[in-house]
């Protein structure tokens, strides 16, 4: 029996290389991977011996020859294949374990240039992987350093079943894939669009979860890559464990703090934001984010986008939330809040504030809908002013403030906000007036002297006057219903300021 090994994840390697000899197989090996096995007092075959040809063009062409390649994938139970490699002189390869360059290590890297990326792309580990996964009736297949335990103790019990080679089979081309997947999405990262004609995106999963949005549905997380950021990469430093709800909550909650340049915190339930505001100090931008609905809060999810203050951990006070979310905490304030059993605390790098520049992908029935994120460059030195009467100073600070808060909520989207803090929301209604009732119904009094986002445009006049009967002064929208006029006449009847943005931000 012959084992081929050739990885570079070296973990386990001389551990598995020993058990492999002790059950009596012969090792072949390459570069680095020979090296470390020989190193260990293991015999261990050069690859270079068994084809019998040099290493070539600086270790890009090791493992593609036939004395390779048709040792691993001969079909043991056809005698033509047996003959054929009889009279080559190939032994069989009864096991592989390899795995791959590097590549999405390097090209995540600031300062990776083409030729590094290009000279991480494995040749020869994916065809010799795939080699062996092809042939896994008759060669066993591992890419896993985690699978090489219980492989051993399979065959020291009498070999691995039909089943459990095709499962490492299957794993093999899983990972083969990811790799191939990585390489195409570098590749492909400065071609005019991003939607190509094919697409695969490669996941890896980070953990399995409890259950789904309910507990009879099943739930994993996945990254994007083993480098993810944003919540992909949060580590939870205290707290049960997290369930699929919370984390689409907390996503919701740190996306939207993450979008402002200045200190902003945010209470987000059910994906929501129902609080939000922006202050210098952290902890009164939190209990400016509380008051927008104290109501709502309660179990919801808190996320900051600087450090958490001892002073803010102390305002959060009694109040049961069930994540919290920031870049970072001060000793005392992480010490706070593990007093709190239940609270799950998540701290994630703040280093794409601005924003993700790759693609959303949600599925439907049947398929995928892929887009860009929604997160074009805006400057409110732009916006249209369609009014007789222009913003104040304070009006244009909070309609910026609000139009940047209203992205972040489901459509249809109001949002009323002062002094740079939410005060009442409208989502996911049907018509863009009963949002905006339920706006000014959530900010009570403080609707008198408001500001109004709303993330399209307005078909009618009805929510204009019922922006101005709470109270509201001014509003900043997208324009462009055949109404627009309509519509701003009764802005100006009613004493209205009225910018158009000319950007719609749906959230659906």
């Amino acid at each position: 029996m012959k084992a081929l090994l050739s990885v570079y994840d070296k973990t386990g390697i001389t551990d598995f290389a020993r058990e492999l000899v002790a059950l009596g197989y012969d090792l072949v090996s390459t570069g680095a991977t020979h090296r470390e096995i020989s190193q260990a007092g293991l015999a261990v075959q050069q690859v270079a011996d068994l084809t019998g040809s040099p290493e070539m063009l600086g270790g890009r062409v090791k493992t593609l020859h036939p004395k390779v390649h048709g040792g691993i994938l001969a079909r043991r139970n056809l005698a033509d294949d047996m003959d054929e490699l009889s009279s080559h002189g190939i032994d069989t390869i009864d096991l592989v374990a390899g795995n791959l360059y590097p590549f999405r290590q390097t090209v995540s890297r600031p300062d990776v240039t083409l030729e590094d990326a290009l000279e991480n792309i494995d040749i020869g580990g994916p065809t010799m992987v795939r080699a062996a996964a092809k042939n896994f009736p008759h060669v066993i297949v591992l890419v896993d350093p985690a699978d090489y335990p219980w492989v051993i103790e399979r065959l020291r019990s009498g070999g691995l079943s039909a089943e459990e080679r095709q499962s490492l089979a299957a794993k093999a081309f899983q990972h083969v894939a990811l790799y191939d997947t990585a390489v195409s999405a570098y590749l492909g990262r400065s071609a005019e669009s991003p939607f190509t004609q094919e697409l695969t995106i490669g996941l890896e999963k980070l953990f399995d979860l409890r259950y789904g949005e309910n507990p009879h549905q099943q739930a994993a997380l996945y990254a994007l890559s083993s480098t993810s950021a944003g919540l992909a990469g949060a580590r939870q430093l205290h707290g049960k464990e997290l369930s699929y709800n919370n984390l689409l909550d907390a996503d919701g909650a740190w996306t939207t703090v993450a979008d402002f340049a200045e200190p902003a915190v945010a209470v987000v339930k059910h994906t929501n934001p129902c609080g939000l505001a922006i202050h210098d100090d952290m902890a009164e931008a939190y209990r400016r984010a509380y008051n927008g609905d104290p109501v709502s809060a309660f179990g919801g999810i808190v996320a900051f986008n600087r450090p958490v203050t001892a002073a803010a951990a102390e305002a959060m006070g009694s109040i049961f939330y069930e994540v919290v979310i920031a870049p970072d905490y001060q000793p005392d304030a992480l010490e706070l809040l593990k007093k709190k059993k239940n609270l799950r605390v998540l701290v994630v790098s703040n280093q794409d504030q601005a924003g993700s520049d790759g693609l959303e992908v949600r599925q439907i029935s049947g398929g995928l809908l892929v887009q860009t994120p929604d997160n074009p460059r805006e400057d409110s030195a732009t916006w249209r002013t369609v009014t007789q009467r222009k913003p104040t100073v304070y009006e244009l600070q909070d309609l910026a403030f609000a139009w940047k808060a209203v992205k972040h909520i489901k459509s249809n989207a109001i949002v009323l906000a002062k002094e740079r803090t939410l005060l009442g929301m409208g989502a996911g209604q049907p018509n863009r007036v009963i949002s905006v009732q339920l706006a000014a119904q959530a900010a009570g009094e403080g609707a008198q002297g408001s500001v109004l986002a709303s993330d399209a445009f307005f078909p009618f006049a009805d929510s204009i006057e019922a922006a101005a009967k709470a109270g509201v002064t001014a509003i900043v929208q997208p324009g462009g219903s055949i109404r627009d006029q309509e519509v701003i006449e009764a802005a100006d009847r009613l004493g209205l300021v009225m910018l158009f943005t000319g950007i719609r931000h749906f959230r659906h």
